[in-house]
């Protein structure tokens, strides 16, 4: 999959901009406050149907406007797809020319791994960026996932608006039959997501830090088949109801579970040094790129927010040495001449203050 075609019109700080990527490498380079990683969340937004940045979409447009919008032609193994994403007084998206009425219609469309210098956060950050790098993916292969995890969330949220009335046991029993049932399947998901995830960023991880095995498991209700995960999760709602009406919030299910990620054994987030954080999370990136092309038959675009210059000369290398595989795009500030003697062909553009010089193969 190749982004052929990129146009923005009052996104951001652009009033308008339509930019060709090549196939290969795509570097963005220009000072900071200029536009760069605004470029790299309007395809985002394309591609997942949110900001990377902010919650709010009314963020995204240009101020003074009324109204943006963002354009993304992809080229794939068999035909082409355009996704249009129009922001004014609501959010409307449209695949093909067609309006799609639900978000999850989106998902796959246009695939994209995002790696900027947060995302180095999947390991010593809390749980809830662990499963969030877990959902993404999820949802990008499997629209059925995303519409799981969306009803998961419906009733979660309205059991714990329940909660707070100090309800009796039955008046919760039929949201924590619903509950156990979409949770089971989201579990179910998670947990053989990171079976992948796993085998495929141990390799990886072999080639960065020799001397370390890397390990990630899902740290969760326990069970391995829907049904036993379901009993398993339906008695712990059960045996906790006092302690959730006490403090009007659910305890247990996906939304408290976590992904540990462990090198020799030794806990990451809590007892891992910077770089072996670091190596981790590229691993992880790397192996994301791996999984949704085993899955789904070709390589997702990755988008590199100023990455490279957090990385040491290690770790530049191996992530240098993959991104010949696909079409990457890059932003910086400056790239060093070793770096990009050894990326190779690149075709860069000029981003200064909202507008982009056309690219140049270099």
């Amino acid at each position: 999959m190749v982004i052929e075609r990129l146009t923005i019109k009052n996104y951001r700080n652009y009033a308008f901009a339509e930019i060709y990527p090549s196939k290969g490498v795509n570097l963005f380079i220009g000072d900071n406050a200029q536009g760069k990683t605004n470029l790299l969340e309007s395809v985002r937004l394309a591609s997942v149907g949110r900001s990377s940045r902010t919650p709010r979409w009314q963020e995204l447009i240009k101020w003074g406007e009324k109204a943006a919008s963002v354009n993304v032609r992809v080229r794939k193994d068999v035909g082409a797809d355009e996704v249009t994403v129009r922001l004014g007084d609501a959010k409307s998206v449209a695949v093909n020319g067609f309006p799609v009425s639900r978000i999850g219609e989106l998902m796959g469309v246009v695939k994209t791994v995002l790696f900027t210098p947060d995302e180095l956060g999947i390991v010593k950050n809390g749980p809830g960026e662990r499963r969030r790098f877990a959902d993404i993916a999820l949802c990008q292969l499997s629209r059925a996932y995303f519409y799981a995890l969306t009803r998961y969330n419906k009733i979660l949220s309205q059991r714990n608006r329940l909660l707070k009335s100090d309800p009796a046991d039955d008046a919760l029993e039929v949201w924590d039959l619903q509950l156990a049932r979409e949770g089971a399947g989201v579990i179910k998901s998670r947990k053989g997501f990171v079976r992948r995830i796993n085998a495929l960023a141990e390799q990886i991880h072999s080639e960065i830090a020799e001397s370390e095995k890397l390990e990630v498991r899902y740290d969760g209700i326990d069970g391995e088949s829907k049904e036993e995960i379901e009993r398993n999760f339906y008695a712990l709602l059960s045996a906790g109801r006092k302690r959730d009406k006490q403090f009007c919030v659910t305890h247990y299910g996906p939304q408290r579970d976590d992904i540990a990620i462990s090198a020799n054994g030794v806990d990451l987030r809590t007892y891992g040094s910077q770089g072996q954080q670091r190596s981790a999370a590229l691993s992880l990136k790397l192996a994301e790129m791996e999984l949704l092309k085993q899955e789904s038959g070709e390589y997702p675009v990755l988008l590199l927010d100023d990455v490279l210059s957090e990385l040491d000369h290690k770790r530049q290398s191996e992530l240098i040495k993959k991104i010949g595989a696909y079409q990457t795009i890059i932003t910086c500030t400056h790239l060093p001449d070793d770096v990009r003697a050894r990326i190779g062909k690149v075709t860069e553009f000029e981003v200064v203050n909202g507008s982009v010089k056309a690219g140049e193969t270099k």
